[in-house]
C-alpha cells in the first residue's frame, strides 16, 4: 500500500515534532479527522500533560485533548526511536535569532538529527518552521539522503509553513489554508495528500523555497507596515495628532488601505524573528534589504519610545523614573493568550529596570514567567495581585498588552499615572482623569 494510499483510507499515523502553539493544534486537527498521532517532544511535562488529555495552552481546550487520547487517537512520547512507526513526521520547533540577529536553525537541525536514524522508506517529512528559502533541501534533503534514503522515492520531503494565530476565534489549523511545497513533483503529491486529510484548503506552489518564502513575505508584510504605523505614531505625537484617530478614519476607505495599528513593540515567535531570515539569507547573493531593516530598526526602538514617555509623564509630577514602582499589564504579546514569546513587555521590564525602577507585571493569563533564553532573570517572577492595595502602590501603570479581563474602570480609580500604549481607555470608551493617561 503506498503512503498516499494510507493517507486515504487514514491508517497513516502521524507523527508531530514539538507540542507548541504550532504543534499541538496539528494533532488535534489530524484526530478529529479520525487519524491516530504521536507527539514527540523533549519536555516531559507536556508529554505527561498530553497524555492526561490536559491541555497547557489556554485557548486551547482540554475537552478536545481529552477525547482524542480517550479514543486512543492521541499519545506523546520522548521516545524518539518511535518515529519508525510514524507514516508523517510533522516538525513545529522554534527557529530564533541569535544575538547577532542571524538565523539559529539549531533546533531544526537537532531534531533532524534526532528524527535521522529512525527514518524508513514510505515516510513524508514536513517542515512547518518559519526559515530563509533554501533551509528544506539544504539542510533536511542531505541528513535524509544521509540514511541512505532517496528522497521523492523511498522518503517525501515537504516544507509547509505554519500560519498559526494563537487565540484567534475564527481561525485555527483546520480552517487557515495550507501553503505545501514538495522537493520533487511526488514529495508535493504526498504533501499534498497529508494535509488535504486533515485542512479545509490547501494551496501547492511549485518548491519548498517558494513555501519558505511565502511564510516570509506574509510576516514581512506585517513587520513593514507595523514599523510605517509605529513611525508615524511618534510624528504625530510631537505634532499633537491622534493616531489612533488617523488610523480609524482612514480605514473607512474601501479599497488600496489595511489598518495597521502602532504598540509598544513587536511581539510572538513570527513577525520580530522572520524578516530577517530573509536579510541573512539575501546578503549571499549580495543584497542589502534596507527597507525590512528600517522596519525592523524603527519596531525594535519603540520599547525605548515608551520608556521616554513614561519617563516624560513623570517628570511632570516631579518624579525620577529612578526609585519609581512601575507596573506593566500585560505579558503576553498579544490579547487574551497565554503566549509570551518575544513579547515586548520583557524588553520594558528589562528597560525601566536598567533605569532603576522597580518592575511587576500583571497578567491573569501568565501567573508566572516561566524559563526564557534572552530574559531568564525574570524566570519565576509572578503576576501582582489585582486589587486596589496592590494597585495604587505604584507611580506609573503600563498598559502594555490589553487583554479583555482587564477592569480599567477600577484602573483609572486606583492609579495616578497610566501610559496606554494599545489605545486601550480610548476603545473601552473609559476616562480618566485630566492628565492621568498618557498615550505612547
Amino acid at each position: 500500500m503506498t503512503l498516499i494510499e494510507k493517507i486515504h483510507n487514514k491508517s497513516a499515523v502521524i507523527g508531530v515534532v514539538g507540542l507548541g502553539y504550532v504543534g499541538l493544534p496539528l494533532i488535534l486537527a489530524f484526530s478529529a479527522k479520525g487519524f491516530r498521532c504521536l507527539g514527540f517532544d523533549i519536555d516531559q511535562s507536556k508529554v505527561d500533560s498530553i497524555n492526561a488529555g490536559k491541555s497547557y495552552i489556554n485557548h486551547i481546550d482540554s475537552s478536545d485533548l481529552n477525547s482524542g487520547v480517550d479514543d486512543g487517537l492521541i499519545q506523546a512520547t520522548v521516545d524518539f526511536t518511535k518515529i519508525s512507526e510514524v507514516d508523517a513526521i510533522i516538525i513545529c520547533v522554534p527557529t530564533p535569532l541569535n544575538k547577532h540577529m542571524e538565523p539559529d536553525l539549531s533546533y531544526v537541525t537537532d531534531t533532524m538529527d534526532a528524527v535521522a536514524p529512525y527514518l524508513r522508506k514510505g515516510q513524508v517529512v514536513s517542515l512547518e518552521s518559519t526559515t530563509y528559502p533554501g533551509t528544506t533541501d539544504e539542510e533536511l534533503k542531505p541528513r535524509i539522503e544521509a540514511q541512505g534514503l532517496t528522497v521523492g522515492e523511498d522518503v517525501f520531503l515537504v516544507y509547509s509553513p505554519e500560519r498559526e494565530d494563537p487565540g484567534n476565534p475564527k481561525f485555527s489549523s483546520k480552517n487557515i489554508p495550507k501553503v505545501v511545497g514538495g522537493t520533487t513533483p511526488a514529495c508535493a503529491e504526498v504533501g499534498v495528500a497529508l494535509y488535504e486529510a486533515a485542512i479545509s484548503s490547501v494551496v501547492p506552489v511549485s518548491s519548498t523555497q517558494v513555501a519558505e518564502m511565502c511564510k516570509l513575505l506574509e510576516n514581512i508584510y506585517r513587520a513593514v507596515n507595523i514599523g510605517l504605523v509605529n513611525e508615524l505614531k511618534i510624528a504625530a505625537d510631537r505634532m499633537g495628532i491622534d493616531i489612533w484617530e488617523v488610523i480609524n478614519a482612514a480605514a473607512t476607505k474601501p479599497f488600496g488601505f489595511k489598518a495597521f495599528y502602532p504598540g509598544p513593540g513587536l511581539g510572538g515567535h513570527c513577525i520580530p524573528i522572520d524578516p530577517f531570515y530573509l536579510t541573512w539569507k539575501a546578503r549571499e547573493y549580495g543584497v542589502h534589504t534596507r527597507f525590512i531593516e528600517l522596519a525592523g530598526e524603527i519596531n525594535r526602538s519603540m520599547p525605548q519610545y515608551v520608556v521616554n514617555r513614561t519617563m516624560e509623564a513623570l517628570n511632570k509630577r516631579k518624579k525620577a523614573l529612578n526609585g519609581c514602582k512601575v507596573l506593566l499589564m500585560g505579558l503576553a504579546y498579544k490579547e487574551d493568550v497565554d503566549d509570551m514569546r518575544e513579547s515586548p513587555t520583557f524588553e520594558l521590564m528589562d528597560l525601566f529596570a536598567a533605569q532603576g525602577a522597580e518592575v511587576d507585571y500583571y497578567d491573569p493569563h501568565i501567573p508566572v514567567v516561566s524559563p526564557t533564553r534572552e530574559h531568564a532573570a525574570w524566570t519565576g517572577h509572578e503576576s501582582v495581585t489585582w486589587n486596589q492595595e496592590s494597585i495604587e502602590v505604584y507611580d506609573a501603570v503600563v498598559i502594555a498588552t490589553h487583554h479583555k479581563s482587564f477592569d480599567l474602570g477600577e484602573l483609572v480609580n486606583w492609579a495616578d499615572l497610566i501610559i496606554d500604549t494599545r489605545n486601550a481607555f480610548k476603545k473601552a470608551n473609559v476616562s480618566g482623569k485630566p492628565g492621568q493617561i498618557t498615550k505612547a
